[in-house]
């Protein structure tokens, strides 16, 4: 026969939610008795025979609150703490028993349980704990949001925007920050890549380290070893002291691998291997040295396409790729643009002391139109661009002021003529018009794409259809960088 219950007045109102409570207990008797108490107080019961059946349970389903015993078949109740422990899981524990045993107690507390009751169970006692337990559990999940918040504001305060496709991808950042995989971070230019790759190293364990910027298009194969690996002094002609190379630089810390995708074969193969061993050996050095960093990487390639081309090696892929990240194109997150609009117009303004502007309904209907290739870069340009144009009127009335073409058509100035570079006149007999070389064409070809692209490397790789690091050699070749 079951003990008696009675409800006091607070308790005849049922709670707005029915908290589920997880009975794990190898006995029946005390199964039954307290599904039968706890759907009194209004909670919904799940009950589990044993340990291995209780994390089973809590694997696949959410649980508010545990009742555990601690001797149960296949798994007993420290099993299941240290299973809770290991997953990071708060959920508050009631430990069970009929085991007066002191020592068992302390160590029920240390591994985190919130209570600890000996059978028979008091009822009454039992329901304080049950709400006490729900209430500060609740309290502690507030604070932890709270916590989350500042700290996502803190960490996100220089990525402005409030849609759905960029919160998405600050809370995948946030989910990643505190664990030691690499990241790679997918996007289009200008989306802001290497300022996600800033915050994720904030958030970290290692933010106290250094972070560490490589631009991989930059680096030749003739330099990579001593820029990335560094060198003793005497290794080579010029090397007239010790240099630390960037992955020794890092140490302690995150390095960020920027467009890591127009990194050249000769160059994938030796980071892969300094990924893998964790170690780096100095220009002109034989021993090698350990380092301990964290590989944030990024790149506005498509990998798939790389790798089926083998321009990229799939078992360095795999490597950046623990975790993807990807930064959603401003187009689709129309939302944020009057916000990136407004945050870049008074950061200008300020910083150039200038009256504070006004942006017209036109200009903004203009900017939310526009698709933005550029990203959030070619929406700072419009706005510094345009806030020169109307600081004698106080107000922006358009993105594209008179005398300029929209956008991305804006007129090229033309460049003055340079005596070095007239042709000379041809040799003594050759008509005008002879046919050229293939290098006097292709530095041609290399030279007016160029200019066409503003002196942009990545437009005008992308243009003619070679990696940047291709072109750097190239613009190096002919003398026009």
């Amino acid at each position: 026969m079951l003990p008696s219950y009675k409800q006091n007045k607070s308790e005849q109102k049922q709670p707005k939610r029915h908290y589920r409570v997880l009975i794990a207990d190898d006995e029946k008797s005390t199964r039954i008795l307290l599904t039968h108490f706890l759907k009194k107080m209004g909670y919904e019961p799940v009950d589990a025979i044993d340990g291995e059946e209780c994390i089973e349970i809590l694997e696949r389903e959410h649980i508010d609150l545990l009742l555990l015993d601690i001797t149960m078949p296949k798994k007993d109740g420290f099993a299941v703490m240290s299973y809770l422990q290991d997953k990071g899981l708060s959920l508050p524990v009631i430990m069970v028993t009929a085991s007066h045993d002191i020592p068992q107690t302390v160590k029920c507390i240390k591994m985190g349980a919130y209570e600890y009751l000996t059978k028979p169970l008091d009822v009454d006692r039992l329901q304080i704990v049950l709400r006490n337990a729900i209430t500060e559990s609740e309290l502690y999940n507030k604070v932890s949001q709270l916590k989350k918040e500042l700290k996502s504001k803190e960490i996100f305060r220089n990525i402005v925007g409030e849609s759905p496709a960029i919160r998405q991808a600050m809370e995948h950042a946030l989910q990643v920050m505190e664990t030691e995989l690499n990241v790679l971070i997918l996007g289009e230019s200008g989306t802001g890549k290497e300022l996600f790759a800033q915050a994720i190293h904030e958030g970290s364990r290692r933010k106290n380290g250094p972070f560490v910027t490589i631009n991989c298009a930059a680096i030749t194969n003739e330099l990579a070893d001593s820029l990335l690996f560094g060198h003793v002094k005497g290794s080579f002609t010029g090397a007239n002291a010790d240099h630390t190379g960037f992955f020794e630089q890092a140490d302690g810390g995150t390095i960020f691998l920027d467009e890591i995708g127009d990194m050249s074969l000769d160059i994938q193969a030796k980071v892969l291997r300094v990924l893998q061993e964790k170690k780096i050996r100095r220009v002109g050095e034989k021993k090698e040295r350990s380092v301990d960093f964290r590989v944030i990487s990024a790149t506005h390639r498509n990998f798939s396409q790389a790798i089926s081309n083998n321009s990229f090696r799939d078992d360095l892929y795999y490597r950046l790729e623990e975790y993807p990240l990807y930064i959603p194109p401003l187009r689709d997150r129309k939302e944020d643009i009057l916000l990136i609009a407004k945050h870049f117009l008074e950061e200008f303004c300020s910083a150039n002391n200038l009256k504070p502007l006004t942006m017209s309904a036109e200009a903004v209907a203009e900017m939310i139109e526009h698709d933005w290739p550029g990203n959030v870069r070619e929406l700072k340009n419009a706005i510094q661009r345009t806030a020169i144009r109307s600081k004698q009127t106080g107000e922006i009335t358009s993105i594209t002021q008179p005398g300029t073409r929209p956008f991305n058509q804006v007129e090229k100035p033309v460049p003055a003529a340079n005596p070095a570079d007239r042709k000379a006149p041809p040799p003594p007999g050759e008509k005008p018009g002879a046919i050229q070389s293939l290098g006097e064409i292709e530095r041609l070809a290399i030279e007016k794409a160029y200019e066409a692209c503003d002196r942009n490397p990545t437009k005008t790789a992308k243009v003619l259809g070679i990696g940047r690091a291709t072109l750097y050699r190239k613009l190096k070749k002919f003398g026009l960088n």
